[in-house]
């Protein structure tokens, strides 16, 4: 293995600050009855009540202390209604438990007013212990190497699980929405640029045979969003469980959509030859569990580099979104990593040297042929 490509990422929100922040007077007064309630019923301490973190969406985190001071800790999930709808974390939370994997359980549900109190898999994230290693030695490469190989067999077990008709298909029609995000936020708002008749013409020619690759894949639960964010590590050491968050938008698609998502995240790169290790090993232990993988590595390996470009366009669109509409402007530091990846991919496949040379364009990066098929 060599060493990891680390990028900045968009910086948790403090939980130094005990003081939670509130626009509404009314979800307050709200929280705080609902809060005393669930400390009787859980015997917590309503008065350790704090920011633990938020997410690109409407959810907001607390973590709340046991009043028997034994340290035990549990999390609150802040979701309003007129904004988030909690019944897919619920369903989805329910599947991966019963299967086995460590997700956080939900203890309480409020569903009327968006409150929920969940187990606490702990504050440490995969991103965060990779990035407190030092991959210039071999004990931070071990280190890097069972983490990741601990959340691919986790992600086996979630592709195990038969929930075809009980979740969303990511069908052409969600595989396309998300592309679309490119050119509506990525390209004309964030690069300001507008796309002649010819650009428009070759994109879509693009996006066509991204969705015919996508689409022809098999497929298993999706988590959607299986990066180092949202894993996160045991406080026992224990690699072989990961705590799994942020899953209520699992969908039933693509199966090489997930690994992708965590090989080639927004937030840390690897060198293609350690990517390629680990889904190796991944794939076989997959096909060995009986999940539908391609018969042939090669093949595998083509269709996952595929999905990712679809997820780099689409990611690109989110982030250049989250800033310019929902003014949160600290996952632009991410973007460079990203386009770096679906440039990548362009640039390797001959089909795609028209989505290459825009990608150019907008990064203002000279042109250069590098596709190997």
């Amino acid at each position: 293995m060599t060493t990891a490509e680390s990028q900045p990422t968009s910086p948790a929100p403090s939980s130094s600050s005990t003081e939670i922040a509130w626009s509404d007077d009314a979800r307050r007064a709200a929280f705080a009855q609902w809060l005393a309630v669930q400390a009787a019923a859980h015997g917590l301490d309503a008065a350790s009540v704090r920011p633990a973190s938020a997410d690109a969406s409407f959810r907001r985190y607390f973590r709340v202390d046991a009043a028997d001071g034994r340290g035990r800790s549990l999390v609150i999930m802040d979701a309003p209604p007129s904004h988030e709808d909690c019944r897919p974390f619920v369903q989805v939370a329910g599947l991966l438990g019963a299967a086995g994997l460590n997700a956080p359980e939900v203890l309480a549900w409020d569903e009327a007013q968006g409150f929920l109190l969940l187990t606490d898999l702990g504050a440490r994230t995969l991103l965060a212990e990779l990035q407190a290693q030092d991959f210039s030695t071999r004990e931070g490469l071990k280190v890097a190497d069972t983490l990741y190989r601990g959340a691919l067999d986790a992600l086996i077990g979630l592709q195990k699980i038969d929930a075809q008709a009980q979740v969303p298909a990511y069908d052409r029609a969600l595989l396309r929405r998300e592309l679309d995000l490119f050119p509506e936020w990525y390209v004309a708002r964030h690069c300001g640029v507008t796309l002649d008749a010819k650009q428009t013409e070759q994109l879509e020619k693009c996006f066509e045979l991204i969705l015919k690759t996508c689409e022809a894949q098999p497929a298993v639960l999706v988590h959607r969003d299986f990066h180092s964010r949202n894993l996160m590590v045991n406080a026992d050491g224990d690699a072989t469980r990961p705590g799994i968050l942020d899953f209520q938008d699992a969908v039933w698609g693509p199966v090489t959509y997930d690994v992708v998502s965590l090989l080639r995240d927004a937030y840390i790169g690897w060198d293609e030859a350690i990517q390629i290790d680990w889904a190796a090993r991944y794939w076989e232990r997959a096909r060995k569990a009986g999940v539908p993988v391609q018969e042939d590595f090669g093949l595998f390996w083509r269709d996952l580099e595929w999905m990712g470009l679809q997820r780099h366009l689409k990611v690109l669109g989110i982030f250049a979104r989250l800033s310019h509409r929902d003014g949160k402007d600290g996952y632009l530091k991410d973007l460079p990593k990203v386009w770096r990846d679906a440039h990548h991919v362009a640039m390797r496949y001959s089909v795609l040297t028209p989505l290459a040379r825009l990608l150019e364009q907008l990064g203002d990066v000279k042109a250069e042929d590098g596709y190997t098929f």
